[in-house]
């Protein structure tokens, strides 16, 4: 577990990188009011503790072709590190598979699948999702609308207003 020390500075940076991860250094410092030779220092240090994780273009799926988003609760046959193993091996080479979560509670995995129509998923499921090693049951949910879909991870509980800089741990680096 690593400790870094972030002040309100670098939550600042933070927020606004977030928000806008293509911003130049000098917008990121009118809006940090720090200069972009600090902002290129302070993002230097944030990276190399891992604390950014890395940057990324966020596509449209709709404007792409991908009109389908869906939920999928996975159960396995069987628990164990080799059936976990070979499951995840799998599910991470689908590219329709955004995200694969190990949870707690009815299901063993949570994934979250794009299709471009309700054919194309049909056959996603049918044909490799449920053909994934160790898969029992599935059951999936299709998304009717997007409410909230947001990257912003919130950065409030870091920041104390009775302490100037706060320390945080993390597994990361």
């Amino acid at each position: 577990m690593q400790t870094i020390t972030l002040d309100r500075y670098d939550l600042a940076l933070l927020d606004a990188l977030q928000r806008n991860g293509n911003a130049t250094n000098a917008t990121l410092g009118t809006s940090v009011n720090l200069s972009a030779s600090q902002i290129s220092r302070r993002l230097q240090r944030l990276g190399e503790t891992g604390l950014i994780a890395g940057y990324a273009a966020l596509l449209d799926p709709v404007a792409i072709g991908l009109g389908v988003t869906a939920f999928a609760h996975v159960i396995l046959e069987r628990h164990g590190k080799t059936q976990s193993d070979a499951f995840e091996a799998a599910v991470s080479a689908i590219p329709e598979v955004l995200e694969c979560f190990s949870v707690t509670g009815d299901a063993d995995y949570f994934l979250r699948i794009v299709a471009p129509d309700l054919q194309a998923f049909s056959e996603l499921m049918m044909k490799r999702v449920l053909r994934l090693p160790g898969v029992a049951h599935i059951k999936s949910n299709i998304a009717l609308q997007k409410v909230k879909q947001t990257h912003v991870l919130p950065l409030d509980h870091v920041a104390q207003p009775s302490r100037p800089r706060q320390q945080i741990r993390y597994a990361g680096g």
